[in-house]
């Protein structure tokens, strides 16, 4: 398991839960409006954590912690994600994943063997729009679909969550997100912030779109929330 990061309590990632965070490297996708370019293009083996590193500072932070956030890069790259988390959980610890929905087939696997207690997953923009959003030319958005299939048929907690950006979505485009997962009990909405470390340009969409984003997402899922706006 390769390790690039660790953010060793938050109150954030994981509802509900005092967790660690763990970054993955490596991406399927190239958005670029992606905050963790560092993870995606360009990934060095002398940042790699140790595996026995990380397991070594949960044992000294057993009965502080209750969960790891599992996020990347994909985690669902890993080859040896499943006998990570397998491991997470032999320490009592819940795992919450996060994900891009670009591999069904490994979630469900994950979700088979009862890894995972909480899914986060993103969903980027309407399938019509995806390709673009993601920056793949041609890209095909339909694992994508299953995957929202799978979290839909109940077998996990979970999450969507769009990072709304300018000048891929508008208002529109997010009515018809909120269509595609409609059934979903959370749906996160969160405006696009400048990391200083993107793959390509992007930018904030004005306050009143996000609102105005908000409210048509909520006439088709009624939980549909804002993170990280005051």
């Amino acid at each position: 398991m390769k390790i690039h990061g660790l953010q060793k309590v938050t109150l954030l990632d994981y509802p509900e839960h005092v967790a660690c965070t763990v970054f993955t490297a490596g991406c399927n996708l190239r958005c670029p409006f992606c905050h963790n370019a560092i993870l995606v293009t360009d990934i060095l083996d002398t940042d790699v954590i140790p595996e026995e590193e990380f397991f070594a500072f949960l044992e000294k932070r057993r009965g502080m912690l209750d969960g790891v956030a599992v996020t990347g890069g994909e985690p669902l790259l890993q080859p040896d994600l499943a006998s990570f988390l397998g491991k997470i959980r032999d320490l009592g610890l819940s795992v919450k994943l996060d994900t891009n929905g670009c591999f069904p087939d490994r979630l469900r696997a994950l979700l088979d063997a009862r890894l995972v207690d909480y899914v986060a997953m993103d969903v980027k923009n309407v399938p019509e729009k995806y390709a673009e959003t993601v920056g793949i030319p041609g890209f095909d958005p339909a694992p994508v679909g299953e995957s929202v299939s799978l979290l839909l048929s109940g077998s996990v907690e979970f999450e969507f969550r769009t990072t709304v950006v300018s000048p891929f979505h508008t208002v529109e485009d997010i009515e018809g997100i909120a269509r595609w997962i409609r059934g979903t009990k959370r749906y996160f909405l969160q405006n696009f912030v400048d990391s200083g470390n993107l793959v390509g340009h992007a930018s904030a969409v004005p306050r009143d779109t996000l609102f105005a984003m908000r409210e048509a997402a909520a006439r088709i899922v009624p939980s549909t929330a804002l993170r990280g706006v005051d």
